[in-house]
């Protein structure tokens, strides 16, 4: 997600009983109004099928984490509701079916054993929405985007602890979302890290990017145990936590383009040791301008026996034509792409003279323009 802060900032770059207790105020949304088909992964895990016709479905759509005025969702939806059932509109007529939403932990958890109502209603409203659009949602969780809403209380937990909250969230939002087929997937987290050694009593976000913080670290100490390791038993855990309340869903996690082995810097989530308690793998990858072969090849690394969704593209080091052919070069590969959009549309982004906005009215004619058919 460091492409949100980067666009506009730079001009040119941009739960355990008691927690199952609090989900089960807000009863599990029910498909019985919903045209919408399930979606699972195809027999071959090369891609995705509808599960009543067996037709291909490819996720083509748009992360709507943010409007443009670089509000999270949360802050606005509740008292501009309008305004997210526009957005919607614009981009099911943009070519996109799928919205990747990212739910911060802080909204949906009033203490570690304690989900917000509020919130979860919120959120059935969503899908709601989502239904009567046909646009799936990937539900990415436990955002901490802005470091000055997270609850000190948060910050304050131990390794298991904090593991276990997680673990609250994802039965909460699964026990809230099982009923509906608009529901494409659950992603764990956005840009999940593991430390190499140690890191100070409270250190678990990144640095920041226009106020934004996107990365979190899932520990704190490494203790003895390899990176991978750690993030297989994270991932074990928050999936199990989901598949209590909600068997269907398919599940992921959004992984930087560092985390295969062996790679600089890496972020510990390899795909080949995480994939057993996924449905699919997910990587952020933005292509670079003379660097595409590199990243076609960087992107056949994260095959791990399952479909492989670039969850995060965007022109933001290549130019539109870069991009298309990368996109085309990556179909041999990818199951699924995933953009960005901000509640502008091609015709409101064309007069204005900002570098990015015309990257972003670039990005969104190249969306229409590549639509798989």
């Amino acid at each position: 997600m460091r492409i949100t802060a980067l666009i506009l900032s730079a001009g040119v770059l941009l739960l355990a009983q008691a927690a199952g207790a609090g989900a089960e105020l807000v009863p599990a949304l029910t498909p019985a109004h919903s045209r919408l088909d399930w979606i699972k992964v195809s027999k071959d895990k090369s891609g995705f099928v509808f599960a009543a016709s067996g037709k291909r479905f490819v996720p083509w759509g748009f992360n709507y984490d943010r409007d443009y005025k670089f509000r999270l969702l949360e802050s606005y939806w509740e008292t501009e509701w309008p305004t997210v059932v526009e957005d919607f509109r614009e981009m099911k007529q943009l070519g996109a079916n799928l919205v990747r939403v990212h739910l911060q932990f802080a909204r949906f958890m009033d203490a570690p054993d304690r989900p917000n109502r509020k919130s979860l209603e919120r959120l059935g409203r969503l899908i709601k929405l989502a239904e009567d659009t046909r646009l799936y949602l990937d539900l990415t969780g436990l955002a901490c985007y802005r470091k000055q809403d997270v609850p000190a209380w948060y910050d304050s937990l131990g390794e298991t602890e904090r593991w276990d909250a997680q673990a609250r969230f994802w039965e909460a939002v699964a026990g809230r979302c099982a009923g509906s087929p608009a529901i494409f997937c659950y992603d764990l987290m956005n840009e999940p890290i593991v430390p190499r050694g140690t890191r100070n009593l409270g250190d678990w976000l990144t640095g920041e990017l226009a106020g934004f913080t996107y990365c979190q670290f899932i520990a704190l100490d490494q203790a003895g145990r390899s990176p991978p390791e750690i993030a297989r038993q994270w991932v074990a855990q928050l999936a199990a936590a989901i598949r209590g309340r909600d068997p269907r869903h398919l599940i992921t996690v959004g992984l930087l383009p560092n985390s295969l082995e062996g790679s600089p810097e890496a972020s510990g989530f390899v795909p080949q040791t995480i994939a057993a308690n996924l449905d699919f793998i997910c990587v952020h990858l933005y292509p670079k301008t003379g660097g595409l072969k590199d990243d076609l090849k960087l992107l056949q690394g994260f095959g791990a026996g399952k479909p492989v969704v670039i969850e995060e593209i965007f022109p933001l080091s290549c130019t539109p034509p870069e991009l298309r052919q990368f996109v085309e070069g990556s179909r041999k590969y990818a199951a699924g792409w995933i953009g960005f959009y901000w509640g502008q549309t091609p015709a409101e982004l064309s007069p204005s003279s900002s570098i990015g906005d015309a990257l972003t009215a670039g990005w969104l004619k190249l969306f229409q323009e590549l639509k798989p058919n």
